[in-house]
């Protein structure tokens, strides 16, 4: 019997599945990861560099415009194959929680709505002074492809500047979603991590807890991230080509 086979019993036979994903189920819809050459006013820019209160204080235009030059690719995007069958799974008897640490909004167009988004979302601007988000509408000005320095604006209730509501590098996660998440793994059957790169922590360490609790991990990515451990599955290719195979089998 092949991964992909084994994979499918594995699920077939499971009552609750977290679907665990990273920047890997977003790079089929265009969305580039860290790992992608940059161009124009990034080139240059170290993306991690950019993910921080710090290197907000510092340059709070190169900032906002840096993000929205990525909501914009979001918002050009469309869900891939992978996304669609993530809901497809999520549709059937089986208790499914989908637990993201991408910051778009992908996972929803397709269908999903109950979302746990561990490193929050683009979607939704809040103050960097007093942390309320924005309420009415905000207008996002067209960027161009090679980037553009923007002045964020500022909140009507403190006049604070307005930043992304994602998790930058040395903040917390959203305590209730963390909470939720790593319970649910505790909980799970089966945890389906896909295109994750299981470094940046403490979202990485999901699979884990769910192994340490004698759930079976089905790892989904372009290389080799599993650690060979008896109840690990490594499925080797791109999230929207494997992902609708698997559950297809899973659901015949």
């Amino acid at each position: 019997m092949d991964n992909l086979a084994k994979a499918a019993e594995a699920m077939r036979s499971a009552q609750h599945i977290i679907v665990f994903t990273g920047a890997g189920v977003s790079a089929g819809s265009g969305i580039p990861t860290f790992r992608d050459d940059l161009t124009g006013l990034w080139e240059r820019r170290d993306p991690q560099r950019l993910e921080t209160a710090q290197a907000f204080r510092e340059n709070p235009a190169l900032v906002w415009g840096w993000y929205l030059w990525r909501r914009q690719q979001v918002m050009q995007a469309k869900p891939n194959a992978a996304h669609q069958a993530i809901h497809r799974l999520s549709g059937s008897e089986r208790n499914v929680t989908v637990v993201t640490q991408n910051i778009d909004d992908l996972h929803e167009r397709a269908g999903n709505q109950e979302v746990l988004h561990l490193h929050g979302s683009l979607m939704r601007p809040k103050c960097f002074a007093c942390h309320r988000f924005i309420v009415g509408p905000l207008v996002f000005p067209i960027i161009p492809a090679e980037g553009a320095l923007i002045e964020p604006p500022r909140c009507r209730r403190c006049n604070g500047r307005m930043r992304p509501a994602i998790v930058w590098f040395g903040e917390d996660l959203p305590p209730g979603v963390w909470k939720a998440a790593s319970q649910a793994a505790r909980q799970c059957d089966i945890l389906l991590s896909i295109g994750t790169s299981g470094v940046v922590r403490p979202a990485a360490d999901l699979p884990d807890i769910a192994l340490a609790s004698g759930a079976v991990v089905i790892h989904v990515n372009n290389v080799d991230v599993s650690m060979n451990g008896p109840n690990e599955i490594m499925l080797i290719g791109p999230a929207e080509k494997i992902l609708p195979q698997l559950i297809a089998l899973t659901l015949t």
